[in-house]
């Protein structure tokens, strides 16, 4: 069975060397959805795949993190990386281009290790992350599954080359979440006493 959750942020980039002029010279922005798919066989003692009040944790931590802010390909002109880290407190380094494909691969990384590195408490079953949907426009977006996130035809994506900076850090529920996720520490889900 298949659940979905849908996010919502607000974030700005430059997507270099695409073939729309617009994107690929000036800085612009879009009111992005982010719908992050959880499959599982089994249902958990709240017979659900996984409890939607789970994914307001780390997960919309993670993706928060976007909203209202610059992202930019660390291999982007040095000038340019330098004026979005002085005029924006928010601001994320990726390993690649800040496109809707890269954005999809990105969050399946990041939150595939969230939900590996998480001791699950109320009976979930092998809860696996399906795919993530980044939509950038009402009308465009893109669906990044397993092989795709993993896939270094598309780029690789480490962990550690994913840099946000220390406003968003900051604003985080434990502002040393992805410190602890680099590090392999374990996240609790709560646990429930059963009602039934």
């Amino acid at each position: 069975m298949l659940i979905r959750k849908l996010f919502k942020f607000e974030n700005a980039h430059i997507v270099r060397n695409c073939s729309s002029e617009r994107c690929r010279t000036s800085i612009h922005g879009h009111s992005y959805k982010v719908e992050v798919l959880l499959e599982a066989d089994a249902l958990d003692n709240g017979q659900m795949v996984y409890d939607f009040g789970l994914m307001k944790g780390t997960i919309r931590d993670v993706i928060d993190a976007f909203d209202h802010a610059i992202c930019f390909w660390d291999k982007d002109d040095a000038q340019y990386i330098q004026l979005c880290q002085t005029f924006s407190a928010r601001w994320i380094s990726m390993p690649v281009s800040p496109s809707a494909e890269q954005f999809a691969r990105v969050f399946f990384v990041i939150i595939d290790q969230l939900l590996q590195q998480t001791m699950m408490a109320n009976g979930e079953s092998a809860v696996r992350l399906h795919s993530i949907i980044a939509h950038e426009t009402e009308t465009g977006y893109a669906q990044a599954f397993r092989h795709d996130a993993y896939n270094p035809r598309m780029g690789e994506i480490k962990l550690s080359d994913v840099i946000f900076s220390e406003q968003c850090q900051r604003e985080w529920h434990d502002p040393k979440m992805y410190e602890k996720l680099l590090a392999g520490a374990q996240f609790n889900n709560p646990v429930i006493p059963q009602q039934v």
